[in-house]
């Protein structure tokens, strides 16, 4: 199906590879054939997913007369340590409101937004979660008395612009499928905004990607995602007028959020471990450890059957795990 995108900016080192799984396959694949998109390969100091939505968002900013972008997220958010590192590579200033007490010693995430010279606004969670629209407000209405214009960007740049990062990754898949010798697969991505699951919920049904996209939510809950997938795609229908009318179903791998978001239990730690000794591959304990676990569950449980190959879309994340090494171990 044709589209007419918007501008983008090209920050990300597309296409990223899809690579066999062999030995993983062999592990927990139950006869599977498993791949991996490799989106922690994306470039812009590894910003794995984060980069493709941010070159349409940022494109949206500069086409907008925007000089100032504000966007939200964990002290360790990948989205906005992605949203600092742009904003330095295009000379746009960024402010961060971030969620938790300022931490004592910089690392991982937030030590790269430091890096990276964003303005840092720390929040504890519950003024946080109960205020977070007037601090965007605030800080806005701060920007606009000093002669700036700020664009506020949503938690994982999730919204209708974003959505395009992973609408345009699903023709990447296309041509890796055909590649590959993939007649068809299941898609399998960590959810935790919910915009790279509307994206490329979006994309597959655009362009006829021969794939069933699943999210595995690292919080919140199923009906959480399915409603917020649904928004995304109602909101990048409406900002967008001449976007093709298209009918989605989300679907969601629930029950491996564990203890909560960010908290990865022993298992989420042993199968990063193991899947780095098996294929050199680093997943993280916040998104595609959680997500990556799920999905090997799903597939002893049959979840899967009657389809060859499951793709896992690796978002990225690698920083991550360094503010939680004792989780390993090692």
């Amino acid at each position: 199906m044709p589209l007419t995108y918007p501008r983008r900016i090209d920050l990300a080192c597309t296409p990223t590879p899809l690579q066999p799984l062999n030995r993983a396959s062999q592990r927990w694949g139950g006869g599977h054939r498993l791949w991996v998109k490799r989106d922690d390969l994306t470039g812009s100091t590894l910003s794995g997913n984060k980069v493709r939505k941010l070159e349409f968002i940022a494109a949206h900013a500069q086409d907008n007369g925007y000089d100032t972008l504000i966007t939200c997220g964990g002290l360790q958010s990948n989205h906005c340590r992605a949203t600092a590192l742009v904003g330095a590579q295009l000379g746009l200033k960024v402010h961060l409101i971030l969620r938790g007490e300022e931490p004592e010693h910089s690392d991982g995430n937030y030590l790269l937004d430091q890096l990276a010279g964003a303005t840092i606004s720390c929040y504890p969670p519950r003024q946080y979660f109960r205020e977070l629209q007037d601090v965007f407000a605030h800080w806005q209405d701060h920007y606009a008395q000093r002669g700036s214009k700020a664009l506020a960007i949503p938690t994982g740049g999730s919204d209708g612009i974003g959505a395009w990062g992973y609408i345009a990754a699903c023709e990447e898949l296309n041509a890796d499928f055909d590649a590959s010798g993939i007649p068809r697969a299941h898609l399998v991505t960590a959810s935790g905004s919910g915009g790279t699951q509307a994206g490329l919920t979006l994309g597959a049904a655009l362009h006829s990607l021969p794939a069933t996209v699943w999210g595995v939510n690292v919080c919140d809950d199923e009906r959480y995602f399915i409603d917020k997938v649904h928004a995304d795609a109602m909101d990048w229908q409406q900002r967008y007028s001449d976007a093709p009318a298209v009918d989605i179903v989300p679907r969601v791998l629930d029950g491996y959020v564990g203890e909560g978001y960010g908290i990865a239990s022993p298992e989420v730690f042993a199968l990063i471990r193991e899947l780095s000794q098996l294929e050199g591959i680093v997943l993280d304990p916040v998104y595609t450890g959680k997500a990556f676990l799920g999905m090997t569950q799903e597939i002893a449980r049959g979840r899967f059957d009657g389809c060859e190959d499951i793709v896992f879309m690796h978002t990225g994340g690698i920083f991550g795990v360094f503010p939680q090494a004792e989780g390993f171990n090692c």
